[in-house]
């Protein structure tokens, strides 16, 4: 048995060191009391994330030609075939809140997308929608968590201003409301990502923080050293194993921040916003903070936007150096399709790598793969014609009790929000309805 000296180890115990503190995973340490079939029969704490891909994708390269187990891997999913029984696949859901707003056809595709209500039209402050799923299960774990929930993007975002046809900033530019006022910008520096997590941020004294931040930069890890060694040289085997690859991952992402922040060489393609300079890294260093965010339980809830919708991001590292959101816009001419599909497929091939690191990373008697729900995915299907409907989604985890491994089609125009309700029922959140939901959306079918 993994104990600390028969002693009990809390759930919130910190590393501390010189002004630095580390969260730290749930370890057996924590539960010395329980016999082992009772440390099994504990549950893992839920995790709900939405990935979210800008424009629209290729239809006819994302629906698999027939439903059920035996689905085949299209050319956009092929990147998610090893994890076929952690996929659940999805078609047949619809927005009808976009369907039926004013304003910009990808504004108000995000603007309503995770809250099911429609995105009142202006450009102005006074923007409205509705509250978002992701901020009923951020509440609901706010007293358990260090974070109620990150909001993460990877390209600059202003959420003021016209940026669609009359359409505020705020509603293509983040997914998250927490209430119908109160859109939640998204972060896209990963250094102001890990302090968050890792910071006792106090905005009123901002020397300190300046301080603090410049010790960051030399390494929380080498703050907290002493108290890691302490805690290491108390725990099993079996705990000082979890313990190694946490603070490994923490130190890796370190590294790769201030590298990147060191970097001053200009690449031969264009940089994209924020760090680092490649879009591919910079990308998987936004997923690699959330995976040490659930892995220490920072944070239960998180949602990312690959791009902002009406993204006009060009892609040159894989062929593709024309902007993004113009492609969408092809009016049935194969090389713009063709482009858009390469895109399509580059998401979810960065997709999959989270997928995977999500699945390698264990979380109690399972993986954070198995207690989470990541749901992948564009609130727009056809980007050319701005459709809110038939929308392409897919479910990665386990969450629930989803069993994975198939394709789902629901009834022609079910509503999306019939899925949100599943989510949080699985995330233990009792949940009748939200927004137009009609019922559950029944993952096991």
């Amino acid at each position: 048995m993994t104990f600390l000296k028969g002693k009990h180890l809390d759930r919130r115990t910190l590393l501390r060191g010189l002004g630095a503190a580390i969260a730290l995973p749930v370890l057996d340490a924590m539960s010395p009391a329980m016999s082992a079939p009772a440390r099994r029969a504990a549950k893992a704490p839920p995790r709900i994330a939405v990935v979210y891909v800008p424009n629209g994708i290729v239809m006819k390269d994302w629906k698999p030609a027939s439903s059920g187990t035996g689905f085949e891997f299209t050319r956009i999913l092929k990147p998610l075939e090893p994890f076929r029984r952690d996929i659940t696949l999805i078609s047949g859901l619809a927005n009808h809140a976009a369907a039926a707003a004013k304003g910009g056809g990808h504004a108000k595709a995000t603007g309503s997308f995770l809250s099911g209500a429609e995105p009142k039209y202006t450009a102005g402050a006074d923007v409205h929608a509705g509250t978002t799923f992701d901020q009923i299960a951020a509440k609901r774990f706010a007293a358990e968590t260090r974070v109620p929930s990150l909001q993460i993007g990877c390209e600059d975002s202003r959420m003021v201003g016209n940026c669609d046809t009359g359409s505020s900033c705020a509603y293509t530019n983040t997914l998250s409301w927490k209430d119908p006022d109160s859109p939640l910008s998204v972060e896209v520096n990963p250094r102001s990502v890990f302090e968050r997590l890792f910071g006792t941020v106090d905005p009123s004294l901002p020397a300190a923080v300046r301080v603090r931040r410049a010790m960051y930069r030399k390494s929380i890890l080498d703050g907290t050293r002493e108290s890691a060694q302490s805690l290491i040289s108390n725990v099993g085997p079996g705990d000082r194993r979890k313990l190694d690859e946490y603070l490994t991952s923490v130190r890796e992402v370190e590294k790769r921040l201030s590298a990147a922040e060191e970097d001053q060489v200009v690449p031969s393609i264009e940089k994209p916003s924020g760090i680092p300079f490649e879009y591919s890294e910079y990308v998987k260093l936004m997923f690699d903070l959330q995976v040490i965010a659930f892995q220490a339980d920072l944070t239960r809830v998180s949602t990312m936007m690959l791009g902002r919708e009406g993204s006009v991001r060009t892609y040159p590292e894989i062929g593709v150096p024309d902007p993004h959101h113009p492609l969408t816009h092809h009016r049935g001419h194969p090389d713009f399709i063709e482009k858009v599909t390469k895109i399509n497929c580059f998401h979810v091939e960065l997709f999959a790598k989270f997928v995977e690191k999500l699945k390698n990373t264990q979380d109690g008697e399972g993986s954070l793969l198995d207690h989470s729900a990541i749901l992948y995915g564009s609130a727009l299907s056809d980007g050319n014609a701005h459709s809110n409907v038939d929308l392409p989604l897919l479910v990665a985890g386990h969450l629930g009790g989803t069993p994975g491994g198939r394709y789902i089609v629901a009834e022609e125009k079910t509503p999306v929000a019939n899925l949100f309700v599943t989510f949080l029922n699985g995330a233990g959140i009792e949940t009748e309805k939200f927004a137009d939901s009609t019922r559950p959306l029944d993952l096991k079918a």
